[in-house]
């Protein structure tokens, strides 16, 4: 399902995936309200909703459909990578974001991603300064194994991190490994003072 106020966006993902036959649009709407009904008519699998509705904000939009519709997938869709929306929709639930300048065959790839169960954020889209990206570009750490290493930060459990981030438990454990060995650190405390001392925290 499409969430979209603009008919141009609706008809145009509905477009992109007519080269995939194993995903079919199965409807739309144009607000977070309309959402909310159709939702419970379509029992969608996967959800795509723009971040700026006319009605309601995408986090709130996120945290009615996953109540409404428990076991269906949210994607959010955007314009605006940089936004604090973005953050707030992926707290709220949201199982990705994806910028809508992705191309078609991206798209496809994504949403298949999505629908296996694997969180898929557009790595424009992460919080980013200059100085971090310089940062991580040093210490050689992956986009991923810098999620989870911040989440860890946070005080998060392995079993947390997983869930948050839509990882199974030993993708967990490998990432938050292979983040200590590039840190040359011993354990995870060690690895988040590194990582602090880098100005990657």
């Amino acid at each position: 399902m499409v969430v979209d106020d603009h008919p141009v966006v609706r008809d145009g993902v509905a477009l992109l995936l007519r080269s995939d036959p194993s995903l079919t649009v199965v409807g739309s709407a144009e607000s977070g309200h309309t959402a909310m009904s159709r939702v419970l008519e379509l029992r969608p699998d996967l959800i795509l909703l723009d971040l700026r509705l006319p009605d309601m904000l995408a986090p709130e939009v996120v945290g009615e459909l996953r109540k409404l519709q428990p076991a269906a997938r949210i994607v959010v869709f955007t314009a605006h990578g940089d936004h604090q929306g973005v953050l707030d929709a992926l707290d709220s639930g949201a199982h990705g974001c994806l910028l809508k300048d992705v191309a078609g065959t991206d798209l496809v790839a994504a949403l298949r991603r999505v629908l296996r169960g694997e969180r898929v954020v557009d790595p424009r889209i992460l919080p980013d300064d200059g100085q971090r990206s310089d940062a991580l570009a040093r210490s050689g750490l992956t986009r991923r194994e810098y999620e989870v290493l911040r989440l860890a930060a946070q005080g998060q459990t392995n079993p947390e991190i997983a869930e948050s981030t839509g990882l199974a438990r030993n993708t967990v454990k490998t990432y938050l490994q292979s983040a200590l060995h590039k840190l040359g650190a011993r354990n995870r405390v060690e690895a988040i003072g590194k990582a602090s001392e880098a100005g990657l925290l």
